[in-house]
């Protein structure tokens, strides 16, 4: 059986557009759980999304427990042996407190990609297979998160890029859920159920197709 880690905020969590933390969509209808689906028998998925994760950052207003670089290796420990680990994350990053450009978002996946190579939680202790995936980009109209992710909207819309630059310069794979799924209007940054649908079916089809020994 192989084991893929999902590792990602809170559009990996599922959470329904417009709501809180705690409204999420169900298992299955999340993508890691489409999927699981569409996958099969012979993989086992992983789900781990944290509303507000960012890449490498302590966020000074929701804590330090929001940095992803903090958890990723425990949690790369706890499940490993891993075959695959898909990243989806730099939505949080954009928030105006911490002030950063598309490319260097980037920076913090090649930080991340960087620690998955080093601890190697692959079979045997080798260096699994690593996924990045680009979010979709914000709307234009956020409603009452205006405020958090001043100047966002432009900067979500070049994540795409500056994280495919970054995948093939670190030979991992990449894929952009905004070529496949939209943000929902009633919030304007997270996906609702038909686009977890959409993206779990495309990224089906990109892990059948890593071309697995």
């Amino acid at each position: 059986m192989r084991t893929i880690l999902c590792y990602g905020d809170s559009n990996t969590h599922g959470q329904i557009p417009g709501g809180t933390p705690l409204d999420r969509y169900t298992l299955l209808q999340r993508w890691p759980g489409v999927l699981a689906r569409e996958l099969g028998k012979g993989w086992h998925i992983i789900e781990e999304g944290l509303s507000g994760r960012t890449t490498v950052h302590d966020d000074p207003i929701e804590g330090a427990l929001k940095n992803g670089r903090t958890y990723l290796r425990p949690c790369l420990m706890s499940h490993a042996p891993l075959d695959l680990v898909i990243i989806m994350l730099g939505t949080n990053d954009l928030k105006a407190r911490f002030s950063q450009p598309a490319s260097e978002v980037a920076m913090g996946i090649g930080c991340l990609i960087h620690d998955i190579k080093e601890l190697s939680p692959g079979p045997d202790g080798t260096v699994p297979e690593i996924m990045v995936v680009s979010p979709p980009p914000m709307l234009d109209d956020i409603k009452e998160w205006e405020n958090i992710f001043k100047a966002a909207q432009q900067k979500s819309h070049e994540l795409a890029l500056q994280f495919e630059i970054m995948s093939d310069s670190l030979e991992v794979h990449f894929f952009d859920a905004g070529s496949v799924s939209t943000c929902d209007p009633l919030d304007g940054f997270h996906i609702n159920a038909q686009a977890h649908e959409n993206l779990g079916v495309a990224l089906a089809r990109e892990v059948e197709a890593i071309g697995w020994k």
